[in-house]
């Protein structure tokens, strides 16, 4: 079976990127290579890759669909929306997801969904 490994995330703004992953996820630094990237564990055996980005990366496209979901327990999903509301980044939201975006523009989300795999 293939396990999620890294998500790298490329910016003109490590710092800025860094600080909102820090502050709204909770993504604890493991490895900081700043000013070229740094790593930020999401599970215990994968990092999300915050690296800089050179002139040839292109922007976010504005108002992207795309979108990088995180697990969040249901208990933690009202003190997050008061957050994001609080700082008018929520964009949207479902019965089990907040959707809302980072400093670069990508739509994130925070779902309490249940996947139930087999």
């Amino acid at each position: 079976m293939i396990a999620l490994h890294h998500l790298a995330l490329r910016t003109h703004h490590v710092d800025r990127l860094l600080a909102f992953y820090t502050t709204w996820l909770a993504l604890p630094i493991v490895r900081d290579e700043r000013p070229r990237s740094v790593w930020l564990r999401v599970e215990p055996a994968a990092v999300l890759m915050i690296e800089r980005a050179d002139a040839r990366d292109p922007a976010i496209p504005h108002g992207t669909r795309e979108l990088l979901a995180f697990a969040i327990d249901a208990s933690e999903r009202p003190a997050l929306r008061a957050r994001l509301v609080e700082a008018s980044l929520l964009e949207g939201e479902t019965e089990h997801t907040l959707y809302f975006r980072d400093p670069d523009g990508r739509r994130l989300g925070a779902s309490s969904y249940p996947l139930h795999l087999p």
